[in-house]
């Protein structure tokens, strides 16, 4: 499922891909169409030899025929069923041939210059196995987009209103080592990656790169933050049906992640911190205008019991039973996953 690559590429095919541009794609047609002209105009202004890989995530609403014809698709994996985000983050790292892999959400938009220099951070630093990027919301306000690894301090901190100040760690305007950066634009270098053995699928979605960093740390790699790159990220945890599960899959992800690199004690605590957290926000939006308790108050409901409720697994799930509509229909409406 070859698309027509761009022509300024045809006469250097045969170079060795330096990097592999790899988005992931679940039913958001118009923002993929929107991250790939992005992509288009950062691969005119490269020096080396790129290809972009488009996963499409089982989508019903002609996201993979509209990659396919774009032209600056390399190649187009669609899924009949979808999956999660870890599992395909790793089936794009495996499939792609460059030296380095910037995984990209379909709602994310590289802003200009944003690939060199995520680039040449992980040229410059040969022990990191991941830069990311700086996050910009679309009205262009500053999105966190590095942390610390989650830990029962860091979760005190959150309860004691301090996070931003003690764990958040995307700030300041020069490269910097950091515990982990969000997936959103994140180049990974492939060597690293097969080393720890990419993506755990046990995250559906939501702490795999928290995993996966920590994976790599282990191993003796490092995470950049990287602020001279720039993107664009459109996503936002909001209320409704679908926002629901996504809250119930973000409680589940901390906590398999806690679970899996500390102990059941310190995964309790974490639980009780964060959801203290959650609802002192919660009160403080009952009073303030323009806030969403309620959605504040979801979050401590699955964060103390993050074994309960349905996710965007059972979303997926849900979505794979349902027969695929003719395609005269209308388009579906979103379910990441």
């Amino acid at each position: 499922m070859r698309g027509p690559g761009p022509a300024r590429d045809a006469g250097r095919g045969r170079q060795e891909i330096e990097l592999s541009f790899c988005v992931v794609n679940t039913s958001q047609r118009e923002l993929l169409m929107g991250g790939l002209d992005a992509i288009a105009r950062e691969r005119n202004s490269l020096p080396f030899a790129t290809e972009v890989l488009v996963l499409d995530n089982g989508s019903r609403d002609g996201s993979a025929q509209a990659a396919r014809e774009h032209p600056a698709v390399t190649d187009t994996i669609a899924l009949d069923q979808r999956t999660g985000k870890a599992l395909n983050d790793s089936e794009l790292l495996r499939r792609a041939r460059g030296r380095y892999a910037l995984l990209l959400n379909e709602d994310s938009e590289l802003q200009a210059g944003a690939t060199l220099a995520l680039w040449r951070a992980l040229q410059d630093h040969p022990r990191a196995a991941c830069a990311g990027a700086r996050l910009l919301r679309p009205d262009g306000a500053a999105q966190a987009s590095a942390w610390r690894f989650p830990t029962p301090l860091t979760a005190l901190a959150g309860a004691l209103l301090l996070h931003r100040l003690f764990t958040v760690q995307s700030r300041g305007s020069t490269t910097r080592e950091v515990d982990w950066c969000q997936s959103a634009a994140l180049l990974v270098r492939r060597e690293a990656a097969a080393e720890v053995g990419y993506l755990d699928p046990a995250f559906f979605v939501y702490s795999d790169e928290v995993d996966f960093a920590r994976r790599l740390r282990a191993a003796g790699w490092r995470s950049l933050y990287v602020p001279a790159a720039a993107a664009i990220h459109h996503e936002q945890l909001s209320t409704g049906a679908i926002p629901e599960r996504r809250i119930v899959e973000l409680a589940r992800g901390r906590d398999l992640y806690m679970r899996k690199h500390h102990s059941a004690r310190a995964a309790r605590a974490v639980r009780w911190l964060t959801a203290w957290s959650y609802a002192l926000r919660a009160l403080a939006a009952i009073v303030l205008p323009g806030h969403d308790a309620v959605r504040y108050f979801r979050h401590v409901a699955a964060t103390l019991h993050p074994e309960r409720g349905e996710g965007l697994r059972e979303a997926a799930a849900e979505y794979n039973r349902t027969p695929r509509p003719e395609p005269s229909a209308g388009p579906e409406p979103g379910v990441a996953g």
